[in-house]
């Protein structure tokens, strides 16, 4: 079991890296400066919160992924009209969406 852990965490650890260094790495980045307070002043509640962490996973797995605008664009509309309010204020993604 600890072995399996051991194998989680380091591709974890990987997948974060490659995130930070992969093709939407200044997107990650900005969205990651995101304070609680500007997330809640595009769409104030829980929901927010969830729709951010949900866009996070999306634009990190599309850079580790190095995956291409377009297909970004598609999944981040997929979220929903929160995330992609969300999304609108990275002007990077603003600008595929």
């Amino acid at each position: 079991m600890t072995n399996d852990f051991e194998a989680e965490f380091a591709a974890a650890l990987q997948e974060s890296h490659d995130a930070f260094m992969g093709a939407h790495k200044d997107s990650l980045e900005a969205l990651s400066g995101f304070s609680r307070a500007e997330i809640d002043a595009i769409t104030p509640g829980e929901l927010d919160l969830i729709a951010y962490d949900q866009l996070m996973t999306v634009v990190k797995k599309a850079s580790a992924q190095n995956m291409d605008s377009a297909q970004l664009a598609t999944r981040i509309r997929s979220l929903g009209t929160v995330a992609v309010s969300i999304a609108k204020k990275v002007p990077s993604l603003a600008a595929i969406l």
